[in-house]
């Protein structure tokens, strides 16, 4: 009696470790898709949408723009400014592509050495730089690269103010009006440093 009863009770542990094991890894599995089904169900809105959609390619011309500096720019205050421009807006892209696929919606393309005169839906958008401006700036070095990266970077940091107020103001998903709100704090923090550069203020 005694060795079934221990053996029972053997058997017993066994399927609650068991147990115990598969509800943590099923637990760590669906943490996962949690973080995507809450994303995708309605916490977020067409404004999010829009935002998300639009300041990715506004952040990758940017980048674009501040990689041009490392061996152009003549400013050391210049190329630190450039590198962390390039610092926080990488992340920020890996963040928003993030969220569109979450939500099933399009993510815009990638676009190294693209033809901003010819972007669909870009060329109204606020702050963005045509091709002849790219052009410019990638002839240009020393004190002339300087002035005309900081001037268009003023212009390009205003518009991606103007578009992360609207998604404060009429987002809906909490992490992107989160994010909305650090792009207004730092860009326009970056855009009096670059005035002081440019001589302005």
């Amino acid at each position: 009696m005694r060795t079934t009863r221990f053996a029972a009770l053997t058997v017993t542990a066994v399927f609650a470790l068991a147990a115990c094991g598969g509800g943590e890894d099923s637990g760590s599995a669906a943490s996962s898709p949690s973080v995507s089904a809450e994303a995708s169900a309605g916490a977020h809105n067409a404004q999010d949408v829009s935002f998300a959609q639009g300041m990715i390619p506004h952040h990758q011309q940017a980048m674009e723009m501040a990689e041009l500096a490392d061996g152009r720019a003549a400013s050391s205050q210049v190329k630190d400014l450039a590198a962390r421009v390039e610092k926080a807006q990488g992340p920020e892209i890996t963040t928003m592509t993030g969220w569109l696929k979450a939500w099933d919606e399009k993510v815009p393309e990638s676009m190294p050495g693209m033809d901003h005169s010819g972007m669909d839906g870009m060329d109204g958008m606020a702050g963005m730089m045509d091709s002849a401006d790219m052009d410019k700036l990638k002839k240009a070095s020393g004190k002339d690269f300087d002035s005309m990266f900081l001037t268009m970077m003023v212009e390009h940091h205003e518009g991606a103010v103007e578009m992360a107020t609207t998604e404060k103001a009429k987002g809906e998903y909490k992490a992107a009006t989160a994010m909305a709100g650090d792009i207004v704090t730092a860009q326009n923090a970056e855009i009096s440093e670059m005035k002081k550069l440019l001589g302005e203020s």
